[in-house]
């Protein structure tokens, strides 16, 4: 199970033709307390690049844009009353949504871990 990652710090976890999306650990620290999250409805397409969220903190709200192509099969209804689960574990319990993959070579050009780290990197 491999997680890839894009130029907009989102993450996907794929198993098998379902991706799991969040933010990764550097983008929740520099949003700092999130307060609000805005989830994406179950049945709702979107296609690569498409903002689907909004994460509000106590600094912004931004918005999260998708790193695969796909129909949104649940979106995490926890976020709701603790959104605050992005900042503590934004790899596990902070996930955004799950997405059936409409297109698995959307994946071709995410970053594993290796590359994003050193993208972060050259950041600051």
């Amino acid at each position: 199970m491999s997680v890839k990652y894009s130029n907009e710090h989102e993450w996907i976890r794929v198993e098998g033709d379902v991706g799991t999306v969040g933010i990764s650990q550097y983008a929740q620290e520099q949003l700092g307390d999130v307060v609000f999250v805005d989830v994406p409805q179950a049945g709702r397409k979107i296609a690569k690049g498409e903002s689907v969220a909004v994460v509000e903190s106590v600094k912004a709200a931004s918005d999260i844009y998708t790193p695969a192509s796909g129909e949104v099969t649940e979106g995490n209804a926890g976020l709701t009353d603790s959104p605050g689960d992005i900042n503590a574990d934004p790899m596990g319990k902070g996930w955004i949504y799950k997405l059936k993959l409409s297109n698995p070579s959307d994946l071709d050009g995410l970053m594993d871990q290796a590359a994003y780290d050193a993208f972060v990197k050259s950041l600051s």
